[in-house]
């Protein structure tokens, strides 16, 4: 049972929650199908240093695209993606962001774009870890997600990664169906085809699944509140909030990434998902902290 996690106050608070809210003869017993956990996914179920694996996703779809079109390795923002001048991307801010994501992520239909995100996580590797995703994701989260599910549980992703990208692996890596995972969207089309309707991706952003909005999100997909919750970043705080404002039993988790000698070390100071607030007020807010390099005896498979 969590063979990963370490034995304290973090796991203590999970198999405590667990075991009180699956107690029938318990004053906190929740049903279960109340039993609803919701996860970010970049920095909570898988790395995210030193960049989100969607990024790296994003950038071999700009070299793909740019091998066909050259014009590219003269535009911005796909020069930046190219020559790796991270601070001249930054400097294009959601603008560029939004160019990247529109031409690597849509102009196709949706079963386009899962066999092409399904081919690439067949082959890809990260830059520091090796085989993506089965040497990114954090084995003591794939042991938490599994004793969830033993106990009744139904697993949700609530990440603003895009929603289709992290569709194309979380079942088979997670054991999470792709309708328990929401995250950031572009606008759909259905069109005619001769085989019938196709549903092709917008280049029109939809939702921006992060901070306020995974809240309205969970509200609008899920339909009940969570009694769950696990993130990282401050992007998760409201999402980790709403959960602990419920009535009965209630359990928000906020993992600190604190190991660089087996991830990384980082908080303030990351661009990608920075943590200060939900950190500094973690007690507070009433936030169980989960220190990697304290908690978890293992971090990778």
């Amino acid at each position: 049972m969590l063979a990963s996690w370490n034995d304290g106050a973090a796991k203590s608070a999970l198999t405590g929650f667990v075991a009180r809210i699956a107690d029938p003869a318990g004053g906190q017993y929740v049903p279960p199908a109340e039993r609803i956990a919701v996860f970010d996914n970049d920095g909570t179920l898988w790395s995210e240093y030193p960049l989100p694996v969607q990024a790296l996703f994003v950038a071999d779809r700009v070299r793909q695209l740019a091998a066909r079109d050259a014009s590219m390795r003269d535009r911005q923002p796909f020069k930046a993606i190219l020559e790796h001048d991270h601070e001249a991307l930054h400097a294009l801010g959601k603008q560029g962001l939004a160019e990247l994501l529109f031409a690597t992520h849509t102009g196709m239909s949706a079963d386009e774009f899962t066999g092409i995100a399904r081919a690439w996580f067949a082959s890809a590797k990260h830059p520091k870890l090796g085989a993506i995703p089965r040497q990114v994701v954090f084995k003591p989260q794939i042991e938490l997600l599994g004793y969830l599910r033993e106990h009744g549980f139904k697993n949700y992703i609530v990440s603003g990664g895009g929603v289709d990208f992290i569709r194309a692996m979380a079942e088979e890596h997670y054991g999470i169906p792709p309708e328990q995972v929401i995250g950031s969207s572009a606008k759909l089309r259905v069109e005619s085809a001769a085989g019938g309707p196709v549903l092709m991706k917008a280049a029109e952003a939809g939702s921006f699944n992060d901070r306020e909005a995974k809240v309205q999100n969970i509200a609008l997909h899920i339909g009940r509140r969570p009694v769950l919750a696990f993130g990282n970043s401050d992007g998760d705080l409201a999402m980790l909030r709403y959960v602990r404002a419920g009535p009965g039993a209630r359990l928000a988790l906020l993992l600190h990434h604190d190991d660089a000698d087996r991830e990384a070390a980082y908080d303030r100071g990351f661009k990608v998902s920075p943590l200060a607030e939900a950190l500094d007020q973690a007690a507070a807010y009433g936030i169980v902290v989960v220190r990697m390099k304290r908690d978890w005896n293992t971090v990778f498979f």
